[in-house]
């Protein structure tokens, strides 16, 4: 089956839905399954929030599936984070730890495709699993560049590892927290409550090595 011209769909629509069609799908998609799911958003319903033809969103998105691809390529934040050294509390890894919390922000960041959508739909989704490893991986080596940039004296490279996988352990698993939380109207977890996980991963470092 091929898909629709898109100079044939709708022919009501203004050039401006015209041009920003394909992001105003995504936008539409990103509100929806963070709010119902993937599995319970009709693809009529993201053709509808984006004021849309239906036969459009098929032009660009042949599938359900590839609008929540797209959404994982396009919409997971990076975090490269290159350059740490603004994050570095020298001999103190604890407190780097925690600065590297906030330049991340991964607890509260505005995309709802990583505080919602991947969480929800990692279990029945191979693209999402696949951004979801590929997040894990950069966060596990900054973790080890900002452990290693701030420990007070050497630390073999298996305890580095450890340690580094121990925070974003806890770290996605307090971002999974604050998803829960917040839907149900609880308190999220507090500064304090963060800085305590960086002390006791810290301390790992001196029990490990």
């Amino acid at each position: 089956m091929h898909a629709p011209n898109p100079d044939r769909v709708g022919r009501r629509r203004s050039r401006k839905v015209d041009g920003d069609a394909r992001q105003l799908i995504l936008d539409a998609a990103e509100n929806l399954f963070a709010a119902h799911g993937f599995d319970a958003t009709a693809t009529a319903a993201i053709a509808g929030a984006a004021g849309v033809p239906k036969g459009l969103v098929f032009y660009y998105f042949p599938t359900k599936d590839s609008i929540l691809s797209a959404l994982m390529a396009e919409r997971v934040p990076k975090h490269p984070l290159d350059d740490i050294n603004s994050l570095i509390s020298p001999g103190d890894p604890a407190a780097s730890l925690v600065n590297l919390d906030v330049a991340l922000n991964l607890r509260d960041h505005h995309s709802s495709v990583l505080r919602v959508i991947m969480w929800r739909e990692a279990d029945t989704h191979p693209d999402v699993r696949k951004q979801l490893r590929r997040m894990r991986d950069q966060l596990l080596d900054v973790t080890a560049r900002v452990l290693q940039a701030s420990a007070p004296g050497p630390v073999q490279p298996g305890t580095l590892r450890a340690c580094a996988a121990a925070w974003v352990s806890a770290m996605l698993a307090v971002a999974t927290t604050d998803r829960l939380h917040a839907l149900d109207g609880l308190d999220l977890p507090t500064a304090d409550e963060i800085l305590g996980i960086s002390r006791v991963v810290a301390a790992g470092m001196t029990q490990l090595g």
